[in-house]
């Protein structure tokens, strides 16, 4: 009964100890990830977020400054998921929703002007313009994901006012609202 005991304890101390050292280490990769976005140093941040979500992948904080490092580099697709995972953890941050709108709105900017691309397997991609480059069609199916990412966008537009019903920019919101209410429509792909 006593080594029971004992080794219970010794693994209880271990487990404790393991949670400890993580704690540490996810609060020295996130600060070091705050000084690089603060340098502009966004593949820096995500870098370490990344390593910070790999040791523990339940802090709110941890997806939501991953979502901004990626918003402010401009990958707005991976900035979406990560905006996602943190409301997953906690939906009660009325700016997640906003950054989420924006970074959905931004996606379906880049999609319209040919500046992300869908390749043949599906997947986003930035493209990299080149001097024969035709000239840009946005295809029947980039025109849906469009519609769906602005209609995503309004959604979480609107559950941010809901949230914050007394916020400062609520006018530019609805507006914002008001303007990704009209869908994009085959006669604006030129």
């Amino acid at each position: 009964m006593k080594k029971a005991l004992l080794l219970a304890s010794i693994l209880f101390v271990s487990v404790i100890s393991t949670a400890c050292i993580n704690n540490f280490a996810v609060q020295e990769l996130n600060s070091k990830a705050k000084v690089y976005l603060e340098e502009g140093d966004y593949a820096g941040a995500i870098e370490r977020l990344k390593s910070s979500i790999d040791l523990d992948d339940t802090i709110f904080e941890t997806h939501y400054n991953l979502a901004v490092a990626y918003t402010q580099a401009g990958d707005y697709a991976n900035a979406i998921q990560q905006y996602k995972d943190a409301i997953g953890i906690d939906g009660s941050v009325p700016d997640s929703y906003y950054s989420l709108a924006v970074a959905e709105e931004n996606l379906s900017f880049d999609l319209k002007s040919g500046e992300v691309r869908f390749d043949d397997d599906g997947n986003l991609y930035t493209y990299k313009p080149d001097e024969d480059d035709e000239e840009y069609k946005v295809s029947d199916d980039v025109v849906k994901k469009i519609n769906e990412l602005r209609s995503d966008a309004v959604a979480n537009y609107q559950i941010y006012l809901e949230k914050s019903p007394d916020a400062s920019d609520a006018e530019e919101v609805k507006q914002k609202i008001e303007a990704l209410s009209l869908p994009f429509e085959a006669v604006d792909k030129d």
